[in-house]
């Protein structure tokens, strides 16, 4: 029997220059699942693999497997250099054959139920709203950090620094005035410790979003971490949101064990493969 997939829909040309388009899992031509295949924006070079079904009685027959390559051979036609896919949490026979298929875990999505009452920072600490000049040079900073990051995740510098410039432009239009942005710098014992970046709509649509905690180097170790997701919790419980989501590298297993600790558990973890 022959796997194959069929175009299942017209493509679709977004804004900002990706695309993407469905497709028909096909075995001998008759549909036994689907798969949608999607591009980042221009000049990433970079796929993704999404909501990949296989109908249950046709599962263990290697559909999902061939499905995936031939995704990829979709991918590469469409300049792709790399390939990512989300799998949710608990989906182990899919991180198998992601893993089998030369996948490597990126990061994670983790999110936090959060309760009232609003927790208390501990004694000697403050948080207060980030100003204008404030903002210019974390931003820069937080830039850096960021396309420094996805280039050890793979990206070349220009494709890293691109993107930190169009992540950047998307949830922060309007810099430290940006609706619904929260921006936070905690001071302990009068001095500048640590910073972070919320919005109470995050991009996954489950939550609030966390999108950086920064502890500034010489003052890490200290339990400040501890006290930045605090002032974020009680953020949340500020704007009415009982979700607490935010992203975490895989490599980084200091911050991973933190935000396990504090009751943060796995929602999507993210794969990644460089296309030969």
């Amino acid at each position: 029997m022959t796997t194959t997939l069929r175009p299942n829909g017209a493509e679709t040309q977004a804004a900002d220059g990706g695309r993407s388009r469905t497709y028909a899992v096909c075995v001998n031509g008759r549909p036994v699942g689907g798969v949608r295949l999607a591009t980042a924006p221009p000049p990433l070079a970079t796929g993704f693999v999404r909501e990949l079904t296989v109908d249950p009685d046709q599962r263990r027959r290697g559909r999902a497997t061939v499905a995936v390559l031939a995704a990829e051979e979709i991918l590469r036609s469409w300049g792709c250099r790399r390939v990512r896919t989300e799998i949710p949490a608990g989906a182990e026979a899919a991180r198998r054959l992601a893993t089998a298929l030369g996948y490597r875990e990126s990061n994670r999505h983790l999110a936090k139920e959060v309760t009232a009452p609003p927790p208390v920072l501990p004694p000697g600490s403050a948080d207060r709203r980030m100003g204008d000049e404030e903002f210019r040079a974390w931003q820069s900073a937080e830039k850096g950090r960021y396309a420094r990051t996805w280039a050890q995740e793979g990206l070349d510098a220009a494709e890293a620094a691109a993107k930190a410039d169009h992540d950047h432009a998307v949830y922060l239009p309007d810099g430290a005035r940006t609706p619904g942005a929260v921006l936070r710098v905690l001071a302990h014992d009068g001095v500048d410790v640590g910073t972070l970046w919320l919005a109470p709509e995050g991009p996954t649509g489950a939550g609030a979003y966390l999108y950086t905690v920064r502890v500034e180097p010489g003052h890490r170790g200290k339990g400040h971490g501890r006290t930045l997701l605090r002032v974020a919790e009680r953020e949340c419980l500020a704007a009415g949101v009982p979700v607490l989501t935010l992203n975490v590298f895989t490599a980084n297993t200091t911050a991973l064990g933190l935000y396990t600790s504090l009751g943060y558990r796995a929602t999507h973890h993210h794969y990644a493969k460089r296309l030969l």
